[in-house]
């Protein structure tokens, strides 16, 4: 184990969990020769989105909002991705450093149809107070930062699960769970839609435009497109970790004890770590009686590796009974705690990254321009630093036509990519990128080609927040297609 401290930009430490020497040994040698087969068409469609995680689902509600037949694919029986299959329920800030909400859209809406007692957080009066009782309060049920109350919710994974899905089916997408896409189909060196498995066997659907929403870049490393994959050393991002929950806790106590006790909360730790080796501290939930473990951050896997995959799977179960077993014994409010459920879904937080026609880059993050072709507004990392604006040529491959990429595979360097993986960023991109496909559909153009101020226009009408200034805002602004770099 060691400890390091994330980007001087963050507050955060981790403890992060060296890989295990060894692993499962693999004895394959040579390959085998498919036999060559057709393979049926499932549907046409005008745009396709793989993957129903956050980025996945806001593709697809804004694809079809303005106006796009719309398909959405997704490997597991739920859409939320990461934010529900894998339980990380601590969404994360959408307000800025002075209160304001810049998360919103598609967001806003999801997390406003959720019932009172499915998500929990601040107020909205108390979002960007300074007050040093709200902040210590909130601190402790994630909320606060540096001092600020934030916007940044719990919820309850199975209500998110519900309005997602039932938001992209109000808006006529068709939905298709447990199929995993595994191929694109390509035409004249362009995407033209995918080749899917599912129980029925292989099939493929044709769309005008793809996007790709696996988190992965699983669709545009297929198709050839570029990619980095570099990560940030001192950044627990680069980690992975399966979350679970425990019911039956007390999480006001345990809260008192943390704040009211720090040599003992202290010494807890020391002796957990001891214990148990991978060690994690609870966070709240939506509600005082469930306690989220984000799961031991573990370094040195590949979430690209099926051996790597499985050997988290296999070291975070284990991590979680030794935690049950700890805390009944040890923190108070936890006596009667027992295991509530484990992540379907494993947290991978970094794989690939699209080399893009731009990028959201750490050497605009002082300037706090909005860019020409801005289709987002993320909260800056800390204080000192403004909003961050994303470029839509993050969502474009330098190259390849056909297709967008969403969510945490967007095209940033290593240092962006600490807060472009996170749920409310990739909420945003794929609201942009399911506007763009449309706006392409429509138009009959290339994604790269689509006008950026028709695109701003549209995502604006969908309640997203930009900071859009003349001629850009204007009906008449002049239709820009963007260039590579």
């Amino acid at each position: 184990m060691k400890i390091i401290e994330r980007t001087e930009e963050r507050i955060l430490t981790a403890d992060v969990f060296e890989r295990e020497a060894g692993g499962t040994p693999r004895n394959g040698t040579g390959s085998v020769t498919e036999a060559q087969r057709e393979v049926p068409v499932y549907h046409e469609t005008d745009v396709v989105v793989v993957g129903g995680g956050p980025s996945g689902s806001a593709a697809a509600a804004a694809a079809a909002a303005a106006g796009a037949r719309v398909t959405l694919l997704e490997r597991y029986n739920h859409l939320g991705g990461l934010a529900t299959g894998g339980l990380v329920i601590w969404i994360d800030r959408m307000t800025d450093w002075t209160g304001e909400l810049v998360i919103r859209g598609f967001a806003e809406e999801v997390l406003g149809r959720l019932p009172a007692d499915a998500i929990a957080g601040p107020a909205v009066p108390e979002w960007g107070s300074q007050d040093a009782e709200r902040a210590r309060h909130w601190s402790m049920r994630t909320a606060a930062w540096h001092g600020i109350v934030t916007w940044s919710p719990t919820i309850d994974p199975e209500r998110l699960k519900l309005a997602s899905q039932e938001m992209v089916l109000e808006r006529g997408v068709r939905l298709v769970y447990h199929s995993w896409a595994c191929v694109p189909l390509m035409e004249n060196g362009a995407v033209a839609g995918v080749i899917f498995e599912s129980k029925e066997g292989r099939m493929a659907i044709r769309a005008r435009v793809v996007i790709d929403a696996t988190g992965d870049g699983d669709i545009f490393s297929r198709a050839g497109a570029a990619y980095d994959s570099d990560i940030e050393q001192n950044d627990a991002h680069h980690c992975m970790n399966t979350a679970w929950l425990f019911g039956g806790v007390d999480m006001a106590r345990w809260i008192a004890f943390r704040q009211g006790n720090p040599e003992g909360f202290s010494a807890f730790m020391a002796q957990g770590r001891t214990d148990c080796g991978l060690f994690e501290k609870p966070y709240v939930s939506w509600r005082d009686d469930i306690a989220l473990f984000m799961g031991p951050r573990q370094s040195g896997y590949s979430g690209l590796n099926v051996d790597d995959l499985s050997e988290v799977e296999i070291r975070s179960h284990r991590a979680m009974q030794a935690h049950l077993d700890f805390y009944r014994q040890h923190a108070p409010g936890f006596e009667g705690a027992y295991m509530l459920t484990s992540a379907p879904q494993i947290g991978v937080r970094h794989t690939r990254r699209l080399v893009g026609v731009d990028a959201v880059l750490r050497s605009r993050w002082s300037d706090g321009t909005a860019l020409p072709d801005e289709v987002a507004v993320s909260p800056a990392v800390s204080p000192k630093f403004p909003n961050i604006s994303i470029p839509y040529g993050a969502l474009v491959p330098k190259e390849l036509d056909g297709l967008l990429a969403c969510g945490r595979h967007v095209s940033c360097d290593r240092n962006s990519h600490g807060f472009m993986r996170e749920i409310p960023q990739c909420w945003l991109t794929g609201q942009a990128a399911g506007a763009a496909a449309a706006l392409a559909v429509r138009a009959g153009v290339a994604p790269r080609s689509v006008p950026v101020p028709a695109l701003q226009r549209e995502l604006l009408r969908q309640g997203v927040y930009l900071r859009m200034t003349s001629p850009q805002a204007r009906e008449d602004a002049p239709l820009k297609a963007l260039a590579p770099l």
